[in-house]
């Protein structure tokens, strides 16, 4: 035997490295996938490549048995758009079966083919049959996702656009505050283009934070879904500063706001095709939009403030959101309005501790600062680039594009309060 051209010998990842090769996949199309397995690693891991949120439009089944499995179902039913076969079979014995598949595969149908010889000659030869690829058992969920998404990329597709996802845990808790001033910052800091998505339709701030009253916004984008493309998408859009434009809310109550769970579905995809970064203001609500919205993200950002209440929903939102995104990071946590007086309050370590996380940061109190943004639709670094809540949102947005490595949060921040009383 001699190695395959890629190079690839029987390994068992890491996590980082897991989520890292997944950060970097397309969404896969909505495509039809069967797969016939012949060992339960390799259907593991295809049922969990499944259940992730990138193979959401994919419609995918699992089989029992190999090759001839394979040949005797498809004798009577058509082939979907990507078969994977597990074979166990020496060289020849499979090259002997895949005879009989021809015989009854759609000329249309991709073919991948999990084996268990590392033989060039083998994958040579396959590929040669019309094979699409090659994979040497044992196979994680992100191999079958990453040769899926070859296979079916639109070829010189752009790349898409990364999606962060800001939710409070608590009505009032800051959220929409923080998303606004951290996608300023990324338009700042980076000189990328930034959409940023006001989704809370009847109560929305953006177009207060930011001093603008646009006709047009969200509700054109959701109510229109139909014909939503990156055209229609841009002459909904307001500039706000440079490289960063925003999709507003009505902020009004003339109509009811109910949709079904896939509703801002249209508008993501359009969003990632056309911006870098999508920054997303999804209003504390719990239904089936917000929930798909929460489990589509690329990152979610959890904003508390350090109370119980605010503990007890942050921590029912992390169970479920690690539950259906079990392939992503954890929604990184953020404690806003941290040391505001007389208050009892959570220490932050106590906070993040039984919901597993780390803090990304947290924001001290400033009553101050952040309401003479508000009212006169600034963001934070605009009044005084040099307050410590400044260089949060610099920091926040390093680590949410994976410019820097996640730090712990500040200590800094805690002193939000002795800063005030020194500038006084």
């Amino acid at each position: 035997m001699t190695d395959l051209p890629f190079g690839e010998m029987p390994y068992r990842p890491s996590e980082g490295d897991i989520r890292e090769r997944l950060d970097a996949l397309r969404p896969i199309p909505r495509i039809s996938v069967q797969a016939f397995c012949e060992t339960n690693e390799v259907s593991e891991a295809i049922e969990a490549a499944a259940t992730d949120r990138r193979m959401v439009k994919a419609h995918v089944r699992v089989h029992a048995g190999g090759i001839r499995a394979a040949v005797e179902h498809y004798a009577s039913a058509p082939t979907p758009n990507l078969v994977i076969l597990e074979s166990t079979l020496r060289p020849d014995e499979l090259l002997a079966e895949l005879e009989a598949l021809a015989d009854v595969c759609d000329p249309g149908s991709k073919v991948v083919i999990v084996g268990h010889h590392n033989d060039v000659s083998l994958y040579r030869e396959l590929t040669r049959r019309g094979v699409s690829e090659y994979m040497l058992a044992p196979v994680h969920l992100a191999d079958v996702l990453s040769v899926i998404s070859q296979l079916f990329a639109t070829e010189g597709a752009d790349p898409l656009g990364r999606i962060v996802a800001f939710v409070g845990a608590k009505g009032g808790a800051g959220a929409s505050t923080l998303c606004h001033n951290v996608g300023w910052t990324l338009a700042k800091l980076f000189g990328n283009d930034v959409l940023l998505a006001d989704l809370d339709l009847p109560f929305g701030t953006a177009n207060i934070d930011f001093d603008r009253d646009p006709a047009q916004g969200v509700s054109e984008a959701v109510f229109s879904a139909e014909r939503l493309d990156e055209v229609f998408l841009d002459r909904l859009l307001v500039s706000c500063a440079e490289h960063l434009s925003l999709l507003a809310a009505p902020s009004t109550l003339d109509r009811d706001y109910d949709f079904d769970p896939e509703a801002f579905s249209a508008l993501m995809d359009a969003a990632q095709r056309s911006t870098p970064h999508v920054v997303l203001d999804v209003p504390h609500v719990w239904n089936g939009w917000t929930r798909t919205i929460l489990e589509r993200a690329d990152e979610v950002v959890l904003v508390a403030e350090p109370d119980l209440a605010n503990l007890r929903n942050a921590k029912n939102l992390m169970d479920t959101l690690r539950k259906a995104r079990p392939n992503d990071r954890a929604p990184r946590l953020v404690l806003n309005r941290v040391g505001v007086p007389k208050r009892p309050e959570i220490a932050p370590a106590e906070f993040a501790e039984p919901l597993g996380v780390e803090l990304l940061a947290q924001i001290a109190f400033d009553p101050l600062m952040f309401g003479t943004a508000a009212n006169t639709g600034r963001m934070l670094s605009e009044l005084d680039g040099k307050h410590p809540a400044a260089q949060t949102f610099s920091d926040m947005a390093h680590t949410l594009t994976g410019r820097s490595l996640a730090k712990a949060a500040p200590r800094a921040a805690l002193s939000g309060l002795r800063a005030l009383m020194r500038r006084r």
